[in-house]
């Protein structure tokens, strides 16, 4: 466990320190092609120290939480705080104190879920299950779970410990056939990832999960190319996260809009005179940063600065309200965010970044969303994307597809890819999907920051129509 007791005696001449403890265990069991890959375990643990003086910011981060190693990291914290006060780009004076005290708990924390062998047992089946054709070249399935204990604490009496326990699950299959190669994923590239336990595999039916990647596979092997054109699409759950994640989450991520990010991750098209006014996209669209749902990826109770964190809109009704901004950025740039300073572990500091971010379900059932198209295609699974460094040209590419006529589901077509620009494309959004189409997925793999920071965000959404969107298939 991160250090638990009694801080000891840190009497610095500082006006604020704070010490974020962090504790990750992973184990990553895999089967490829029926044969059991090594298990991989890993245990990381240390502590980030950070420091206001002088209206400064100093941190330093280490792997000793002794005292004297404590002691030590807020030392040199503090040296940086005042070494940089002079060329601050704000006052760290004027930033509230953390002072919360607390506690987050995944769900089934407690419980004890599968061994080590009965993980690879699952695995295994399910790996055997995919072998069903010749032209069925490669195959994998696999699991990683994850426990962490993050502990907050600080000089102004803040005290907040958040435990944690992740699922992540995948399921691939890849087939080859006159000249051609396709893959079939479980919901993409882990984006099967939930807190919780082996309960989260149930959601999304891994148990069979082996034959229909397999099944799906040949099937989109065979078919045709996705037809070309302006038409209609109807976008999957495990789409329309991706497309939430790059053309709204990360243009709305304050630091990108201050400049933070220009010459690293990019900037952002988004500017900050549009909160408030901006038409992000049709009425139909709301999306919400939601850290409150226990199962989803990024839930929490408090950000790593200590903010508590709280669900709020930041579009509604398709106008832009507000930024994606921790309590940092919200101070230099005068503007309301949301709690969501984050890091990806103990040895970086936090920063803007994605958490929960959902699109919020309409009213629509997904037979209604399918009627509503009289030539179009349903696209599911992410498979490719390409974005501008603003955030806003975007070319995306989907594993599979499916032909719409008329308002009735047709054949499958394989390589579907469309394009748009972000600050339209929300704008062609015409119906969103009820509860009964959402789906709570996310990624583990979300990178940003100098240095890089690879974190694990939240999405999700119900289908959602787009209308008179620029599609293309495979050979274009």
């Amino acid at each position: 466990m991160p250090f638990e007791g009694p801080i000891p005696d840190l009497d610095l001449a500082c006006d604020f320190w704070s010490l974020r403890f962090v504790e990750e265990t992973s184990e990553s069991y895999s089967v490829r092609k029926n044969v059991p890959q090594p298990l991989q375990v890993t245990t990381d643990r240390g502590v980030m120290a950070t420091v206001y003086a002088n209206g400064g910011y100093g941190y330093a981060a280490t792997s000793d939480t002794s005292p004297a190693g404590l002691r030590a990291a807020v030392e040199q914290a503090l040296g940086w705080a005042r070494a940089t006060a002079a060329l601050s780009l704000f006052d760290t004076r004027a930033l509230a104190r953390a002072e919360a005290k607390g506690a987050f708990a995944s769900p089934s924390l407690a419980s004890p879920g599968l061994s080590r062998r009965e993980w690879f047992a699952l695995l295994e089946e399910e790996s055997r299950a995919a072998a069903i054709d010749p032209r069925i070249v490669d195959w994998e399935m696999s699991v990683e779970t994850r426990t962490a204990t993050h502990r907050l604490v600080t000089s102004a009496g803040g005290d907040v410990e958040q435990r944690y326990r992740f699922l992540f699950a995948g399921a691939s299959a890849t087939a080859h056939a006159n000249g051609d190669t396709q893959t079939r994923t479980l919901g993409g590239p882990r984006s099967i990832c939930q807190q919780g336990g082996d309960e989260v595999l149930a959601r999304f039916g891994f148990v069979g999960a082996g034959r229909r990647v397999a099944d799906e596979a040949l099937e989109i092997v065979l078919a045709p190319n996705c037809p070309t054109g302006a038409m209609d699409v109807l976008l999957a759950p495990d789409q329309m996260i991706l497309q939430i994640h790059e053309s709204i989450g990360h243009p709305l991520e304050l630091d990108r809009i201050l400049g933070d990010e220009r010459n690293f991750a990019g900037t952002s098209f988004v500017t900050p005179d549009m909160f408030g006014v901006y038409q992000y996209g049709s009425s139909k669209l709301n999306v919400t940063f939601d850290p409150t749902q226990p199962e989803e990826l990024a839930s929490y109770g408090w950000d790593d600065d200590g903010t508590r964190a709280e669900r709020v809109f930041l579009i509604k009704d398709g106008v832009l309200l507000r930024p994606l901004g921790g309590a940092i950025s919200q101070a230099r740039a005068g503007l309301p965010g949301v709690a969501n300073s984050r890091a990806d572990n103990w040895n970086r500091p936090p920063i803007d970044r994605m958490a929960n971010l959902n699109l919020e379900p309409g009213d629509a059932t997904f037979d209604e969303l399918v009627a509503s198209i009289e030539r179009g295609v349903m696209m599911e699974t992410n498979s490719s994307w390409s974005i501008d460094d603003s955030r806003n040209k975007f070319q995306f590419g989907c594993e599979r597809a499916r032909r719409i006529e008329n308002g009735r589901l047709g054949g499958v077509v394989k390589n579907p890819n469309y394009r748009g620009i972000s600050a339209s494309f929300w704008r062609s959004l015409d119906r969103v999907g009820d509860a009964s189409t959402r789906q709570v997925l996310g990624t583990p793999y979300c990178g940003k920051g100098e240095p890089s920071q690879v974190i694990r965000c939240g999405h999700a959404s119900p289908a959602c129509v787009f209308r008179s969107v620029d599609v293309f298939g495979g050979d274009q």
